[in-house]
């Protein structure tokens, strides 16, 4: 088979920022007590094992996602309402986290450990806190349902390959490869994508108790159901993610209206906090414009618009200068139009503006390799990775970039370690072949 990497000083580079990577999770047989219904089930996954995935992999969904916001104020207000739902909630003991980062598209999302994100798109979207609480809710019902565990459990039992590591986004055009793979994500694809409907009723149900138990006013779900339903008649973009993880239908929706008119009757508080609300979420507003004009360039450059999508990004970033987010999506999308000195003007200002996040140094080596100045690159990717452990993307990276500079020793070091931790696909294949090449693998050691 052709190895699609060549040699780092002649291969397409857009194919050398293809940074896909597979780890697979521990796994413990046995069965366990779900903490919701109270029975035994088949769980092929431990407590423990949950949390030690979370803490391993979050880290890099919200590296991906521009990080936390650097609104602290927001992010301790989010902490405060998801902390206390889930005080009372079905596994309380559960390390819970919660912030806000800056992604701009709509979403939220738990990993199975209790670390729990919702997007500036969606907290722009919401009205009051009773609507706040339902999203953090529901997030907080997906962990205690185990819904994670459950579906790895399936896949194990199924022989489906789990793709667990910090995997790129997956694309078919090529032209696409730069500003989407080289996130370097964990992304929605893996440990939280596609619940079931029958998962997101669950969640639905869960979230709308525990907001009782807080005496938050359960029209607060109806209202998030009544927001996402219209979002979506005027902002399918924007929702793509919200929906492909969280699948919505009007079934659905009728059910939780339905559990909600009967929780009226049985509810004495009716908590809606829309005063409050609007006062921890103002500094977050007053970026509205931005944040739509975001938007519509992660929309422009999906649609591999880029020259659209610069115009808007350039233009956002004169508006927004030290928007951390506004930066490097333009780095990105210069990386896209092959223009990587105009990406590293942008990451430079992104790396002063949140010197702690690690993307901006990724994309900063991506940026350099395109220029050959390979030696740079290859200290950016190692500056990353000590930000950032735990990305096997960054690792092949740091070999290739030696092997661009012919320092085979030190590519063989790093390929060996991506290999420990990746054997198979395209990454895999390269440096297998390389540590063949160079005498460090036999050759029936090859596959």
């Amino acid at each position: 088979m052709k190895n699609p990497y060549q040699s780092p000083r002649d291969m397409d580079r857009r194919t050398f920022i293809k940074l896909s990577s597979l780890a697979t999770a521990g796994v413990v047989t046995g069965c366990a007590i779900n903490p919701v219904t109270g029975r035994r089930q088949l769980m092929l996954m431990s407590q423990a094992e949950e949390i030690a995935l979370d803490k391993a992999h979050s880290p890099h969904q919200f590296s991906a996602d521009y990080g936390a916001s650097q609104d602290s104020a927001l992010n301790q207000y989010i902490a405060k309402i998801g902390t206390s739902l889930a005080a009372l909630s079905h596994r309380p003991e559960m390390p819970y986290s919660f912030r806000t980062v800056n992604a701009v598209y709509i979403n939220a999302y738990a990993f199975p450990g209790g670390s729990i994100a919702l997007t500036r798109g969606i907290v722009l979207s919401l009205d009051d806190e009773a609507q706040l609480a339902a999203l953090l809710g529901h997030e907080i019902g997906h962990v205690n349902a185990r819904h994670t565990a459950t579906r790895m459990t399936k896949q194990i039992l199924l022989g489906t390959a789990l793709f667990l590591g910090t995997s790129a986004i997956a694309t078919k055009n090529e032209k696409a490869a730069p500003w989407v793979a080289a996130l370097g994500s964990i992304g929605a694809g893996a440990l939280l994508a596609h619940y079931s409907r029958d998962d997101e009723r669950e969640a639905d149900a869960l979230g709308l108790e525990y907001m009782k138990r807080v005496q938050y006013d359960p029209q607060g779900m109806v209202g998030l159901m009544d927001l996402l339903r219209s979002l979506s008649s005027y902002k399918p973009n924007a929702l793509e993610k919200m929906f492909s993880t969280h699948p919505m239908s009007e079934e659905r929706y009728r059910t939780a209206v339905k559990a909600a008119a009967e929780s009226d009757s049985a509810t004495t508080g009716k908590i809606r906090n829309r005063e409050r609300f609007m006062d921890r979420t103002a500094n977050l507003r007053k970026l509205r414009p931005v944040i739509e004009n975001l938007q519509n360039g992660q929309k422009e450059m999906a649609g591999e618009k880029y020259s659209a999508a610069d115009g808007i990004l350039r233009g956002t970033v004169q508006k927004a200068s030290e928007d951390y987010t506004a930066l490097v999506m333009t780095a990105q999308c210069q990386i896209a139009l092959e223009k990587p000195q105009d990406a590293l003007h942008f990451l430079e200002r992104a790396r002063k503006a949140y010197p702690r996040e690690a993307l901006a140094v990724n994309l900063s080596g991506v940026s350099r390799f395109m220029q050959k100045r390979y030696e740079q690159a290859y200290n950016d990717f190692h500056q990353y990775e000590t930000m950032l452990p735990g990305n096997p993307g960054i690792i092949f990276m740091k070999g290739f970039t030696q092997e661009a500079m012919d320092h085979k020793s030190q590519a063989a070091s790093e390929y060996q370690r991506f290999l420990q931790q990746v054997t198979s696909g395209d990454e895999a294949d390269h440096a297998r072949q390389r540590l063949t090449e160079w005498g460090y693998l036999g050759s029936d050691q090859v596959s």
